[in-house]
């Protein structure tokens, strides 16, 4: 877990007249669940990117615990994401999607496996684990997405528009999971939205 700043940290699109994110100064504590929320073009899932390292960022600095991620590539920046897109691989087994990260880190199968069955557990997975996405509900997908992010153990847990493909009942009933999930695992979130109800 880790706090996160953002000190005067500003990102300017070429050709346009003004910055997508304008100096921004904001602290996040460890363990906090913090909400980003406007309309679109206002920044906030700019701000997320920089925060991932998927943007640059143009002047001032962003910390995440005592490291300064500035210029880090995504890769050495301990985080995770979620977004919109659940970026499933559709010829492997839930099993698999959720410990790819894993396996491409060399991490030990026994440790996969474990770190596997701890995710889905926690997600209610379990009865999953050998199905491909195609068999799998909206939420069940959803999940998987979230549980690929969690076995990597990061530091900040990041998640952009996460619930926009779901149904509205659907997105309610995994609004109040998300919020538990945080709570168990009490890890430094930042969460995007455009939609207010979802935000509250």
């Amino acid at each position: 877990m880790s706090t996160v700043t953002f000190t005067r940290a500003s990102r300017v699109y070429p050709g346009t007249p003004r910055p997508a994110v304008d100096q921004l100064d904001l602290e996040i504590a460890d363990g906090e669940f913090l909400v980003l929320v406007g309309p679109s073009g206002c920044g906030k899932s700019t701000t997320l990117r920089m925060l991932a390292g998927l943007e640059p960022i143009d002047g001032g600095s962003v910390h995440i615990g005592n490291t300064d991620v500035t210029y880090l590539p995504p890769r050495e920046r301990d985080i995770a994401m979620v977004f919109q897109s659940y970026a499933l691989y559709p010829h492997m087994t839930v099993a698999e999607n959720i410990g790819f990260h894993l396996k491409i880190k060399k991490v030990p199968k026994a440790e996969i496996n474990e770190r596997v069955l701890e995710a889905a557990k926690l997600l209610d997975l379990e009865q999953y684990l050998d199905r491909k996405p195609a068999k799998l509900s909206g939420g069940q997908r959803q999940r998987v997405a979230m549980g690929r992010a969690i076995v990597r153990k990061p530091q900040v847990f990041l998640m952009d528009e996460p619930l926009s493909n779901l149904d509205a009942q659907l997105r309610k009933d995994m609004q109040v999971e998300l919020i538990e999930l945080q709570r168990q695992l009490r890890l430094t979130t930042v969460f995007v939205t455009h939609d207010q109800d979802e935000a509250l």
